[in-house]
């Protein structure tokens, strides 16, 4: 029997996949051709998403969406022992999850994807690497949607403030990938200054500070994700970060010619708006700049007699 759905879950599998026939024994990758066969297989690109995956762990998963006013996935793999499934829905257009894609996107996915599991109840545990194979005859399959989902669509059903940015790096689906690139990014900016190091070393550090964060996840993300955030961040930041460039962006933006100037405008001392006594409040944060602490900048810039 023709099932366009399946056919497009098959058309979609990576070229060599993680599979298992039995989760107790851990996964292995093989080509496509000897995956398919598995009772469970990788239904991801490495560095594309083209479904939304959740695991539910409840009786009838696969049809009390509606009741729940979810909307409906593409495809449902059930296990007909207990009445758990996976739901899946086939994307129009994938998400690029490489660090190389744009960062809005990403998080915009991750909204949709969290709001998407809080309606779904579906399980936070899981890691979204593999699913149960609707190709396998263990299982028990069903189309509920032939029409590919954009993220507008599905956004249009789902409360997004419910999934706000705070929610969005918790420990699950593509938030931790945007979790892992803010975290690892925002230390290397700092990091890098303390020796400008050769690059083959930089990106060693770099390697071992993502392992560390990514770790950090209850269900921690692919080695190869891990790897080519840590390699991106590495590249740009070895690149764009000098000695030479991070001196003239102190000399052109903290110097004290600058400092008077800003502070002649601002009507006070450096920029700094006076309260009335203590220590004087400023609007910016140049400390986070020059990469020191609050209170070193303060003793270093503000001397008070």
């Amino acid at each position: 029997m023709h099932n366009a759905a399946l056919e497009l879950f098959n058309d979609r599998l990576p070229h060599k996949p993680y599979f298992s026939d039995d989760l107790h024994f851990g996964v292995r990758i093989a080509g496509k051709e000897r995956a398919i066969l598995a009772k469970y297989i990788q239904f991801n690109q490495p560095h594309a998403m083209f479904w939304l995956g959740f695991d539910v762990d409840r009786v009838g998963a696969a049809i009390d969406g509606s009741d729940r006013n979810a909307p409906a996935p593409t495809l449902t793999i059930t296990n007909p022992e207990n009445g758990h499934a996976h739901l899946l829905y086939a994307l129009k257009t994938s998400v690029r999850t490489a660090p190389d894609g744009k960062m809005k996107p990403l998080k915009y996915a991750a909204a949709v994807e969290n709001a998407l599991r809080k309606k779904l109840d579906a399980d936070t545990g899981y890691s979204g690497l593999i699913c149960k194979n609707p190709n396998h005859c263990h299982w028990k399959i069903a189309v509920w949607q032939p029409e590919l989902y954009t993220l507008d669509w599905l956004a249009d059903s789902l409360d997004l403030n419910a999934a706000n940015d705070k929610e969005i790096v918790a420990d699950y689906g593509l938030g931790r990938n945007c979790t892992l690139f803010d975290k690892t990014r925002k230390w290397a900016y700092r990091a890098i200054r303390q020796g400008w190091p050769e690059y083959d070393q930089w990106l060693q550090a770099c390697y071992e500070r993502a392992y560390a964060y990514n770790l950090q996840f209850s269900a921690p993300l692919d080695e190869n994700e891990v790897n080519g955030i840590a390699k991106s961040i590495a590249k740009w930041t070895h690149g764009e970060f000098t000695a030479e460039s991070f001196y003239e962006f102190v000399k052109s933006t903290h110097m004290s010619k600058i400092q008077s100037e800003r502070g002649r405008k601002g009507g006070g001392i450096g920029g700094v708006i006076s309260r009335g006594g203590g220590r004087p409040k400023r609007k910016s944060s140049p400390w986070i700049d020059l990469g020191i602490s609050r209170s070193t900048w303060y003793r270093k810039y503000f001397k008070i007699n």
